[in-house]
């Protein structure tokens, strides 16, 4: 397979404290380019019926969402959409209107168009009942055509303590064939500080009965620089989840936007790791996820080399969208749920994030889509190079100015200029119009990628999470 044996080098970086700290500032994480804060209201849902459409045309695969906003309990440093309560109930009225989406949704789709991918997210999906997860699965598939082929990506968030092995059996009958599960740390002492008590023995009964029954990918989310965290107690949770042997781990940086998300604010911020201490967490962890055999995807994300996500990147088939890397590129993504973003053809489109809103507009029988952007010529040209760097670590400009007929070397000189100080600083390397993240580019890919990003001076930098 090409450059297999690059892939599974080791990845960790010669490690420059002044290089990374000067480097450590704020900016997207492009999951879109132009990210979400350039959508808008003047966006109306016959602008995204018309994409749908559209997208009939290029016979792309579809790729589904569905966010299931419901937690029975509120983790501290969550930033997610979500709606804390015990009334499992509530539940019912939300697929309901699921379905009135769906319908809504279906009338302008070929549902012809195989459904390679799809993703339940939250919240907390497993906060359904296995009769209400069954009964999502049968209109998801009334309205769109689910897939029984093999190389399908089939994937649902879980919260161990919401979820047991009789959960995992009935997941798998449903057609998932890909685990994420939320862990974030394995210490008692940081569980309790951020309100999420969960034994180790959840985790681990899980993730055994999922590798027993055959899922095709386990994730594993693992957040640092939450509050009473340090290098060493850090690095035993990270020795014990390697020991369950995910096939993927996604290591998150935590961003104290206490102003912005209410939860955030009933952590203490004097329990908070420093500077100093999150890039010891970081740099230890990178050498031991190395030192296990895990490749370095970009940014967060690590996988096993035989991981579908990793031969994605080998392949050049990488892709990143609203749940962070994908293996199955090219699919419009059609989101269902309260908060729930869409790429569909050239534009984005987004739910309301409250869910009487959202409610609201279905119960007035019309999509719920309350923004949205449709892209200009430059923002195709720049999300393709963005997304490129992000998903392969190197990006062939030449080979972007041929597919969009431009001059990629005057179009892009603001940005190779920009990107002059980070080729010295060793960041990345250039030949000519191809540019290559190196390792330390790699964790600061953020800041490579803001280079061809022209909507910034339009944002404030306090809306987006520090690089590291």
């Amino acid at each position: 397979m090409p450059n297999r044996a690059h892939a599974m080098s080791s990845f960790a970086p010669v490690w420059d404290e002044a290089l990374l700290r000067r480097y450590d500032k704020s900016g997207p994480r492009y999951t879109s380019y132009p990210t979400a804060l350039a959508f808008h209201e003047a966006f109306t849902p016959a602008d995204f019926t018309q994409a749908l459409a559209r997208s009939n045309t290029g016979r792309r695969g579809l790729s589904l969402y569905v966010h299931i906003p419901f937690c029975e309990k509120i983790c501290f440093y969550c930033a997610c959409n979500k709606i804390a309560t015990k009334n499992r109930q509530l539940a019912e009225p939300y697929l309901s209107r699921l379905d009135r989406e769906m319908v809504l949704a279906a009338r302008h789709v070929d549902t012809s168009r195989p459904v390679e991918q799809l993703h339940w997210g939250g919240g907390t999906p497993t906060f359904l009942t296995l009769a209400q997860m069954g009964d999502l699965i049968d209109r998801l598939d009334a309205r769109f055509g689910l897939s029984s082929d093999p190389g399908r990506d089939y994937a649902i968030e879980i919260d161990p303590r919401e979820a047991d092995v009789f959960t995992l059996r009935h997941l798998q009958s449903l057609g998932f064939n890909r685990l994420s599960l939320g862990v974030q740390d394995l210490d008692r002492d940081v569980q309790r500080a951020i309100n999420r008590v969960q034994p180790k023995q959840l985790t681990e009964t899980l993730m055994d009965e999922a590798h027993r029954l055959g899922f095709g990918s386990l994730n594993v989310d693992l957040i640092y620089g939450l509050p009473r965290q340090s290098e060493p107690r850090f690095a035993a949770t990270l020795t014990q989840v390697i020991e369950l042997a995910p096939a993927r781990l996604s290591l998150f940086n935590y961003a104290h936007l206490p102003t912005r998300f209410a939860p955030q604010r009933r952590i203490d911020e004097a329990e908070l790791p420093g500077a100093d201490e999150k890039l010891a967490i970081l740099r230890r962890s990178i050498e031991m996820l190395d030192r296990a055999g895990y490749v370095h995807i970009g940014m967060d994300h690590f996988a096993r080399p035989e991981d579908s996500l990793a031969i994605a990147q080998r392949n050049g088939t990488l892709q990143r969208n609203f749940q962070g890397y994908s293996s199955h590129a090219q699919c419009d993504l059609i989101g269902l749920g309260v908060s729930a973003i869409s790429r569909v053809d050239d534009v984005y489109a987004q739910n309301p994030v409250r869910l009487d809103d959202y409610a609201a507009a279905l119960d007035d029988g019309r999509l719920a889509i309350c923004k949205g952007l449709r892209l200009n010529d430059d923002d195709l040209i720049r999300r393709e190079v963005i997304e490129r760097l992000m998903c392969d670590m190197r990006i062939d400009l030449a080979a972007i100015g041929e597919r969009f007929a431009i001059n990629a070397a005057s179009y892009f000189e603001t940005s190779l200029a920009a990107l002059e100080e980070a080729e010295r600083d060793g960041l990345l390397t250039r030949d000519g119009l191809v540019l290559e993240a190196t390792p330390v580019g790699r964790l600061l890919i953020r800041h490579l990628a803001m280079a061809f990003d022209t909507t910034l001076t339009q944002q404030s930098p306090a809306r987006y999470s520090r690089i590291l």
